[in-house]
């Protein structure tokens, strides 16, 4: 395994010396830079795994070099030390990337804490990095990260990488809207069966009496419609992962089968007496809390311990509000794609409103009011003005056709527009359950099909965590 390198930049020799001395006792190899013109010079040069990095020093300041190395290296961690430190420079660092802020003379424990810690993240930003692009390069397009540098995330991502690799079963919690879909998706594509399909079905989304036929598949004739064989998602994932997602949602009957399935890698077509075998990894998701559907007769127990080998947890986006920011810019950076644009930036004053919101629909949510925002604001950058005016405190929507008003001359595109983003909303409030979203706005599922397709609208647009 190779010693890794790090890189003390400071112009005080002794300082330098004594912690080369420690960190050399750690076994880390070091090098030293005495300001910080020479210490980008070296890492242009050479990648190190860790850079320990003065506040004061003279030609360049460290917290210019900070952005620079955060702007050419963003995996590469850098630990700010000072004796001059204030909370000001503190906050000015960790704004600018720094993994920590250590003020002198360094507590030797917490530094080689510190150190350590910064390591591990940077080596799983380097992975993650390396992940997107071999998947990129395999699929011919990227699949959206899982953004946020929050710890439930860096669990979340540890997690993965630990299980993807291994056959074991995986249920995904967490509230409506906050990616869960996205992590099923990274464990099959760093999956040993990453080659094979990912068969997603919506279990919320299919009538009770349909979901055995969707699950296993049904014979010709085995009941009125059933015209010609129809071949369900548990033989459509052979040699894959099959991702069940809102099973809470699933009936007692089609759960038992689906146990049954899990204990004897075999399903049985409905209307069939064949037993035929598949080789499915099931990953599954919900939003309810399944130990009280237990309690209350509606889920089974031993289903859930068959499916809940490991569990994985996406908390809602109120309680890491500090992963509000890098996931607005990367939304807005994906719909400016979409629509050929130039991404328009959001000022910290903006991202400062949008991360004091309760996002009651997470992800999803912010999604939608990033291109809410992205569409109505009328500057060079999205201000918080622009959040006061079309977005209200708490995560809801001011009144976005109110909006709009200013925007459009012809009645038509302002129906259209209005149109879309209430189905959009209802979509998103119902979590993509067509049923349920047609029943409330009072149209046929066909019609609201139709119109999910005339206005472009896909579930998945809205894919991050």
């Amino acid at each position: 395994m190779a010693v890794p390198t790090l890189l003390v930049v400071d112009d005080e020799a002794s300082i330098r010396r004594a912690l080369r001395e420690i960190l050399e006792y750690e076994d880390f190899a070091v090098e030293e830079a005495v300001d910080g013109v020479e210490a980008l010079e070296k890492a242009r040069a050479t990648r190190y795994d860790l850079v320990l990095l003065d506040v004061k020093m003279p030609r360049l300041d460290g917290l210019d070099v900070l952005q620079k190395l955060s702007e050419d290296q963003p995996e590469v961690p850098v630990v700010m030390i000072s004796g001059h430190g204030t909370i000001e420079t503190a906050v000015e660092a960790t704004k600018l990337g720094a993994f920590d802020f250590i003020e002198k003379p360094p507590d030797l424990n917490r530094l080689l804490v510190t150190i350590r810690n910064a390591m591990d993240r940077g080596q799983l930003t380097a992975e993650n990095r390396r992940m997107r692009q071999a998947i990129a390069e395999r699929h011919g397009t990227e699949l959206t990260p899982i953004l946020g540098d929050s710890p439930a995330i860096r669990r979340i991502k540890d997690t993965i990488e630990r299980v993807a690799r291994t056959e074991a079963r995986v249920l995904i919690t967490g509230e409506a809207g906050t990616g869960k879909e996205l992590v099923a998706r990274w464990i099959h594509q760093l999956s040993n069966r990453k080659e094979g399909p990912l068969v997603e079905v919506n279990c919320a989304a299919i009538p009770s009496e349909l979901i055995e036929s969707e699950l296993f598949g049904h014979e010709k004739g085995s009941f009125t419609g059933a015209t010609k064989q129809r071949i369900g998602k548990f033989e459509q994932a052979h040699g894959g992962t099959l991702f069940l997602d809102e099973i809470g949602d699933m009936s007692l009957s089609a759960q038992a089968k689906v146990l049954r399935a899990l204990q004897e890698n075999r399903i049985t077509r409905v209307g069939g007496d064949r037993a035929l075998p598949v080789d499915v990894r099931v990953v599954a998701a919900t939003n309810k809390d399944l130990i009280a559907q237990i309690d209350e007769h509606r889920f089974r127990e031993d289903l859930y311990h068959r499916l809940g080998v490991i569990l994985v947890h996406v908390p809602p986006l109120r309680e890491r509000r500090g992963d509000v920011g890098i996931i607005t810019r990367s939304i807005a950076e994906r719909i400016a794609t979409r629509n050929g644009v130039p991404p328009r930036p959001f000022t910290d004053g903006a991202i400062d409103a949008l991360s004091r919101m309760d996002w009651r629909g997470n992800v999803r949510e912010l999604y939608n009011v990033v291109e809410r925002l992205t569409i109505l604001a009328e500057g060079d950058a999205i201000t918080a003005a622009d959040v006061d005016r079309y977005v209200v405190p708490g995560g809801g929507a001011a009144n976005p056709v109110a909006g709009l008003l200013d925007r459009f001359a012809d009645f038509s595109e302002f129906r259209d527009e209005a149109e879309r983003l209430f189905i959009e909303h209802k979509l998103a409030q119902f979590d993509w359950n067509i049923s349920r979203t047609a029943e409330a706005i009072g149209i046929q599922r066909s019609h609201l099909y139709n119109k999910m397709n005339k206005y472009g609208i896909e579930r998945g647009s809205d894919s991050h965590a």
